[in-house]
């Protein structure tokens, strides 16, 4: 990692500089030695995180024996041209459309009078598709553009002041979990537009990378500012000036509240992750490993803060 150069990268630098500065003016020390903070991880490869799902094939004529079912206009229009160029979400909402239509079906009058062949399709067919389902969510999600894009490393450590302007995003979040959630409730309503204007939240900015790489800034600054006062401060003569330390406040609780989420969405998908995404989430998104950013700027705070609590208080500054 190499020294920083003259101006911030971002604003998230703007209080760091501050603070930096007056550790050095407090302890009439040397400049203080910054550098780069590394970036998170690379999200894991297309491949890497989706499930291969296979294609449901079945002639025309087996669709059309069971359009009482009220499937067939629906399987037209996912064959069309449109249909097969459909984005992920769109994608869900007609897997959760069909699955709502065949096991609606199955559970009413009608494969009584079917023949057997054909109620015996109808439930091979409720019953992939049930398999399915989840497996089509998880892609869903994971497969787009919006979510992949929430952890690029082509980003900044978010603004402070920009901490408190998320709530879009957490919303958001929510609503895809409610999704998940209520994928089998077949009395629960899919909204096209309200997903998709979620989508486009979420694509507005890459807030998890953001976050991670505050947190990744604030651990580097808090470890260097630790490092600095036990290289030249002297315990017994040097004072320290007063810190508002509100915005490691405001950090810790917004940047919990997000990953709460994220991982809370990765959990209420009933399916075991692609390893790559168990690695990527336990590295980058864990609130309790001990590598993840969240747990290191943790520590790193509460080492600070106790290195600090060895030094007086410059009084007489405060007057």
């Amino acid at each position: 990692m190499g020294l920083l150069a003259g101006c911030s990268e971002s604003g998230a630098e703007v209080p760091w500089e501050a603070y930096h500065q007056q550790l050095v003016e407090d302890l009439q020390g040397p400049p203080l030695e910054r550098h780069t903070p590394s970036n998170i991880g690379a999200f894991p490869s297309r491949k890497a995180r989706l499930f291969s799902i296979a294609e449901t094939r079945e002639s025309l004529p087996n669709v059309y024996a069971l359009r009482e079912c009220r499937i067939t206009s629906l399987v037209a229009a996912r064959n069309n041209q449109l249909g097969r160029m459909a984005p992920p979400s769109q994608r869900w909402l007609y897997e959760r459309e069909l699955w709502q239509r065949l096991s609606g079906c199955w559970n009413t009058a009608i494969p009584d009078t079917l023949s057997e062949e054909d109620r015996s399709r109808l439930h091979r067919l409720t019953l992939h598709k049930t398999q399915q389902l989840p497996l089509v969510s998880w892609n869903t999600l994971f497969d787009s553009s919006e979510w992949e894009g929430s952890f690029s490393r082509a980003s900044h450590a978010i603004d402070p002041e920009e901490l408190g302007a998320t709530s879009a995003h957490l919303e958001a979040v929510t609503y895809l979990h409610r999704m998940i959630l209520h994928q089998f409730d077949r009395q629960w309503g899919q909204d096209s537009s309200t997903l998709e204007g979620h989508l486009q939240t979420l694509q507005q900015r890459p807030l998890s990378a953001e976050i991670m790489r505050a947190l990744l800034l604030a651990t580097q600054r808090l470890e260097e500012g630790t490092d600095y006062l036990e290289q030249h401060g002297d315990k017994h003569s040097t004072c320290l000036t007063s810190w508002d330390a509100s915005g490691l406040d405001s950090l810790a609780e917004h940047s919990r509240e997000w990953l709460k989420a994220v991982n809370t969405l990765f959990n209420a998908h009933p399916v075991t992750p692609p390893k790559a995404l168990r690695d990527y989430r336990q590295r980058w998104l864990s609130l309790n490993s001990e590598s993840a950013p969240w747990a290191a700027f943790q520590l790193a705070r509460k080492q600070h803060q106790e290195t600090r609590a060895h030094f007086s208080r410059c009084q007489s500054r405060n007057k």
